[in-house]
């Protein structure tokens, strides 16, 4: 199935316009600065060198607070330095052993680990970088069936034209319902969990275009790749992204669910929201944290770079979502990772800017809020000085 037709809804909205350049007055008394941790991150010092408009992010931020909004984290990072951070309480679905999940209010702070959900997917591409980087996998034109020569009754001449590229763009061309609210269980992500061999059955659902040929969202390639992770390391694609990914980038505490031993690439990463902004200013810098590179930036610019049109006015790399926005006239290049509910991380190259928002609209697909959730990144976008 085609990804679901509501990111259109995004693009004319923001909480409240802001016309001409940010105005760098203090923040609020109510709106604390980022503080120093011993996560690597620098912050402002506290005479106000910060290119940020943090007032106006703090009466945004008040905003989306008094106004009862299920937006739980913003945090804004510009010029390598984490600029502006400010968490909410608000209803999360948080795992539960009896109920898989359930719904608690929570006072979110800079320590709770969140539900990505489809931003596991870019954290997912960029293990997989690691992994042809250390020549662990050759290719990206192995054929899918290589990784999986066990499954070989399911070849077929069209089947055999998948390679691990289309995996990554969302384009292998099988027939596939994602899950949505709307679909409840009658969908194929619930089915995939379901068989005894998750793989199996996504590699055994019917061709419905040529390989390559369109984009068709499918969160069962995650699973597919998360397996191909692991066989190519030798270990889950979690251990193998603790090791290379997780470790290096200093993320010391995070989650990453399994469906009967491998990783859930397609959703199921949990993640420090500061953690979440060091991913994108991981991409931001070419794949570079502080002084380390932990990801090749061949990798980084092939993986943000379009490969196909995907909906919307949006297109895809390996994994990532690329899209234009406005900003004072200007048009401005972003990449994102995005899930279900309100999470991104969004990356703006020419205005060395990461943006990262987590939220609990897992359940709600109205136009309203969608509007409500981009409208954060366009004011993120109103309150920052241009580039020189």
């Amino acid at each position: 199935m085609r990804r679901r037709q509501f990111i259109s809804l995004l693009g004319g909205a923001a909480l409240a316009p802001i016309a001409g350049p940010p105005v760098c007055a203090g923040p609020p008394a109510n709106c604390a600065a980022p503080a120093r941790r011993d996560d690597g991150w620098s912050v402002p010092s506290a005479n106000g060198d910060n290119d940020v408009d943090q007032a106006a992010l703090c009466r945004m931020t008040d905003r989306l607070e008094s106004s009862g909004s299920n937006i739980h984290a913003v945090l804004v990072a510009r010029h390598g330095r984490l600029a502006f951070e400010r968490y909410f309480k608000g209803s999360d679905e948080v795992p539960s052993r009896i109920f898989g999940v359930r719904v608690r209010d929570i006072s979110f702070d800079a320590d709770t680990l969140h539900n990505l959900k489809s931003c596991s997917k870019s954290v997912a591409s960029l293990v997989v970088g690691i992994a042809i980087d250390q020549g662990l996998i050759r290719s990206l034109d192995e054929p899918v069936f290589s990784f999986f020569p066990e499954l070989s009754d399911l070849r077929s001449p069209d089947k055999d034209r998948i390679l691990l590229s289309h995996v990554l763009t969302m384009s292998m061309g099988l027939k596939w319902v994602e899950a949505t609210p709307a679909t409840g269980d009658d969908n194929d992500e619930v089915r995939m969990h379901m068989a005894q061999d998750a793989c199996r059955y996504v590699l055994g659902l019917p061709v419905t275009a040529p390989a390559g040929q369109g984009f068709f969202y499918n969160t069962g390639a995650l699973t597919l790749l998360s397996a191909i992770v692991r066989k190519a390391t030798g270990r889950p694609l979690d251990e193998f992204a603790r090791a290379t990914l997780f470790d290096p980038l200093g993320i010391t505490e995070f989650e990453w669910g399994r469906f009967k031993g491998d990783s859930d690439a397609g959703g199921g990463l949990r993640l420090r929201p500061r953690d979440m902004a060091k991913i994108g200013q991981l991409v931001l810098a070419g794949g570079r944290w502080n002084d380390r590179q932990v990801v090749s930036k061949a990798w980084i610019e092939a993986s943000t770079t379009m490969k196909l049109k995907a909906t919307d006015g949006q297109s895809y790399g390996y994994l990532w979502w690329l899209r234009s926005s406005r900003l004072n006239g200007r048009v401005v290049q972003s990449i994102a990772a995005q899930g279900r509910g309100g999470q991104s991380i969004r990356i703006v190259p020419e205005l060395d800017l990461v943006v990262a928002v987590t939220a609990g609209y897992y359940q709600d697909y109205s136009p309203e809020t969608f509007k409500l959730q981009y409208g954060v990144f366009r004011e993120v976008l109103q309150a920052i000085s241009p580039p020189v």
